[in-house]
């Protein structure tokens, strides 16, 4: 029951994570939630971010934002990202992953979605069986109160390493 939340690779943050050796391992397309997966919480993107999707596309990745972050939101933290974007997409439903897919105009064997949320972003993908990556979530510097649902997220995260058969299914090396 307990592996419909496990991710298939799991890292520290998004820039943690080995994008060559993703690309070396065949996949193309990259879906990413934004608030506590690329920035903080409603954060505007940052330097380092930009620079991050400049870097995948010169990989040659495709890249989707897939958020439950309404227009306005999304329209803002794109400023100086060449990527498109999905909002509203009521994750974990299936139909914004289908969509983003769709965008990406990629099979979702191909494709590595990323994202903070097991009950959210990892539920979504596991649901469409497309290959996943829970980075931690962030927080900014002094920030200690946390969500219930982390709580319980981090006793799945210990069951889940010791569950070696569902660790690290995208290729030794991926995640940092």
């Amino acid at each position: 029951m307990l592996k419909m939340f496990y991710p298939w690779e799991y890292a520290q943050s998004v820039f943690a994570i080995d994008y060559e050796k993703l690309y070396e391992y065949g996949f193309r397309g990259l879906i990413f939630d934004v608030d506590n997966t690329l920035v903080h919480h409603n954060d505007d993107s940052t330097p380092e971010v930009d620079e991050l999707f400049r870097r995948l596309h010169r990989i040659g990745f495709r890249t989707v934002l897939l958020s439950d972050n309404e227009k306005s939101r999304m329209e803002r933290f794109i400023r100086n990202i060449d990527t498109p974007y999905i909002c509203d997409a009521d994750k974990p439903s299936p139909e914004g992953y289908k969509k983003a897919l769709a965008m990406l105009k990629m099979k979702k064997a191909k494709t590595v979605c990323i994202g903070d949320q097991m009950f959210v972003d990892i539920i979504g993908a596991n649901r469409l069986a497309i290959p996943n990556i829970l980075v931690h979530y962030i927080t900014v510097p002094g920030e200690t109160r946390i969500g219930k649902k982390r709580y319980i997220e981090k006793l799945i995260l210990k069951i889940y390493s010791h569950r070696k058969k569902y660790t690290h299914r995208l290729g030794e090396g991926v995640a940092k």
